[in-house]
């Protein structure tokens, strides 16, 4: 997950907390994006749009050990104190050089009376979450380097199982690098406890995610595509994995201190640090990944250099890792507006690295998340450096500790790395919009949800919350609420046909439109936001199920309170006539809350990464079905009371009994509870 600028924070709402647990959410889901070829670097796309490397700006400080050493011990102790991280380790890379490693905080806190360690650089292992995709793609390069795999080929050549498709278009081992296979999203089985079988075949194969979009047309992160180039390098190598990576990555470089296995070999178990919730927390549990090569590597600080170094083009060990056409085609733009269309003129994956080019300078990188481990890399191509952080906290608040990267990164770009005059080009409102810029803000406006997302079952419940708002301010801008992987706001002009820019920072979105409405905004180069149909809008959905609920809840405590009532008032019983229909919807009723209840209970277990039964499933969708189905009896007895004339309060208490069965009938239904496919 990526994000530039933040605008100033703005004062928390209630729809700012919401998106607070959106954007926990997404963090949780991070562990944590074609034109016929040959398959090798001559299949690549068009170049990268030109980045002059800017000489020297005025004021950029000097990249040597001495003054990084002090920049950093400056920021980060403060940063990690603010944010309850217990502790970090970072790398820096320039020159062909090792610039610095440092280590801040506690590698073991010694919340569980063991003692106190301080992170050590040189010794200590993070986990590194989704920056193992960079490590990933870099072994699939090589097959395609060697001919081994064609980069535009259909995957299938590659696989010995069937591959659900919804789509004609082959998915080609470019789709996967790029994020842009088309799948849905899933969580299941994403990170597991210590003793967690790991079998990375049986993990693609059991209940894989429904592909929802075409091929290369949409930018939609997935460690499931991830998941899925590595196992065609085990397949095309014969050899494991790990195996591959140790004997064709890590041994070429001399990276001694890094692994994907799971548990970690004996030689490197000690040296893992502890992963936390926050500095007074006690440690976490060994992350077990379920999709070993979207996420389970774990690496020291020197280690991750040596990659830096690797990628920038330096010798490093006695093997070249890539050879310089297939690292720069690596470095490149993966797709084109051929697939993409407009939204080709946003931030676009590399084969494998996120663009994150500030400055006018071209950085490219990629960040990951595990529930205790957050880390982020980048490299800038032209300039020949690079720079590593990994918290082993998520401290105050999952959104908090990717800000808190965002900040580092930002700031190392701005001391290192700043803006030539003219070419950031974000001082200053553009004033000079394209000509149709109102039209186009026009048709902007909505509500949009991430196209990371769960389509097919329960879990688009996800889908309510982090959504963002589009509304159109003075004619021709735009007004993001909240920008993207933030909660608070910002301002963006276009600065040329379906091109936006934040006013007053360096964000760029980028929209396609199809018949009249967009269909997509691209926002970080794996991710975009998609229109939210008007029947799941949050200001609908909620309010109807909140209401049907309460209605329901009161319902049932009414019940007593009425026979006590009853009883003392020595009231007649009500007629046998039409007591088949007051029993059943009565069930419905107690049903319907059994369903609510098991499906909160459900979403809070996953947002823990604990996996659910089937059967529990099961058993809430069957009180779920019994609540609508109870639509029926409830309409009879509302169509007896009308009928016997038993008073104003008797039959306005049934119309609201179907209307809540109806509301969470209908929720129900809108938001696929129902659905037989259950795999999340």
């Amino acid at each position: 997950m990526n994000a530039n600028d933040a605008p100033a924070h703005t004062p928390p709402t209630p729809g700012h907390r919401l998106r607070r647990l959106g954007a926990a959410l997404v963090t949780a889901l991070a562990v944590g994006a074609g034109v016929a070829g040959s398959g090798g670097p001559a299949a690549a796309q068009e170049p990268a749009p030109a980045v002059d490397a800017p000489a020297a700006a005025t004021g950029a400080a000097v990249l040597d050990a001495s003054d990084v050493d002090a920049w950093l011990d400056e920021r980060l102790p403060a940063a990690l104190r603010d944010n309850k991280i217990a502790g970090a380790t970072v790398a820096v890379v320039a020159d062909g050089e090792i610039v610095t490693t440092r280590g801040y905080g506690d590698a073991d806190t010694g919340a569980d009376d063991s003692p106190r360690t301080p992170v050590d650089p040189e010794r200590h292992l993070f986990r590194i979450g989704s920056v193992s995709k960079l490590i990933t793609a870099t072994a699939a390069m090589q097959l395609v380097e060697s001919g081994s795999v064609d980069l535009d080929a259909d995957i299938d050549a590659y696989l010995d199982f069937d591959l659900p498709r919804s789509f004609d278009e082959p998915i080609t081992m470019r789709h996967l690098l790029t994020h842009t296979a088309g799948f849905e999203e899933r969580i299941a089985g994403l990170i597991g406890k210590e003793g967690t079988q790991v079998d990375l075949r049986k993990a693609l194969v059991t209940d894989p995610p429904e592909q929802v979009y075409r091929p290369g047309t949409m930018p939609a992160y997935s460690n499931y595509g991830n998941s899925l180039a590595g196992y065609i390098v085990e397949q095309v190598s014969g050899l494991s994995f790990d195996d591959y990576v140790e004997e064709n990555i890590f041994d070429r470089l001399g990276m001694t201190s890094s692994s994907f296995r799971q548990p970690l070999p004996a030689d490197l178990a000690d040296r893992v640090s502890n992963g936390y919730d926050n500095v007074s927390s006690p440690a976490g549990y060994f992350e077990i990944i379920g999709t070993p090569p979207a996420g389970s590597m774990s690496a020291s600080a020197p280690d991750m250099a040596r990659f830096m170094l690797a990628h920038l083009g330096e010798s490093v060990g006695d093997t070249p890792m890539l050879d310089e056409p297939t690292r720069e085609l690596m470095h490149q733009p993966a797709l084109d507006e051929s697939t993409l269309g407009t939204l080709a003129g946003a931030p676009r994956m590399t084969l494998g690295f996120f663009d994150e080019s500030r400055n006018g300078r071209r950085i490219i990188g990629h960040g990951g998340d595990t529930q205790y481990f957050h880390s982020h890399l980048q490299i800038y191509p032209e300039e020949g450096a690079g720079l590593f952080v990994s918290l082993n906290s998520t401290g105050t608040s999952g959104l908090a500790v990717h800000e808190l990267r965002q900040d580092l990164t930002k700031a190392f770009a701005d001391r290192y790395f700043p803006a030539v005059p003219d070419t950031a080009g974000n001082d200053t409102p553009v004033n000079n919009s394209p000509a149709g810029s109102a039209e186009r803000a026009a048709m902007a406006a909505g509500t949009y949800g991430s196209s990371r997302a769960v389509e097919s079952n329960f879990m688009t419940l996800f889908g309510l919350v982090g959504r963002t708002t589009v509304s159109v301010q003075d004619g021709d801008r735009l007004l993001f609420e909240p920008r993207p992987l933030s909660d608070s706001a910002a301002v963006y002009e276009e600065i040329e046909p379906w091109v936006w820019r934040e006013v007053g920072g360096q964000n760029t979105v980028a929209m396609r439109a199809v018949d009249g409405k967009v269909d997509a905004i691209s926002f970080d180069s794996a991710f975009a936001l998609v229109p939210v149909e008007t029947a799941r809008s949050t200001y609908l959905a909620i309010p109807v199920i909140v209401a049907s609920t309460l209605i329901l809840l009161l319902t049932v405590l009414a019940w007593p309170i009425g026979a006590i009532g009853r009883r003392l008032l020595r009231r007649t019983p009500r007629d046998r006539a039409g007591r088949t229909a007051r029993i059943l919807s009565r069930v419905a009723v107690v049903s319907a809350l059994l369903a609510i209840g098991g499906w909160v209970g459900s979403i809070v277990l996953i947002m823990g990464m604990e996996n659910l039964s089937t059967v529990s499933l099961r058993n809430v969708q069957v009180a779920q079905l019994i609540g609508l189905i109870g639509v029926v009896p409830a309409a009879v007895r509302l169509a007896d009371d009308i009928r016997w004339r038993v008073g104003w309060s008797r039959i306005a208490g049934s119309a609201l009994v179907l209307l809540a069965l109806i509301g969470t009938g209908w929720f129900a239904v809108e938001f696929m509870l129902l659905s037989p496919n259950i795999s999340y």
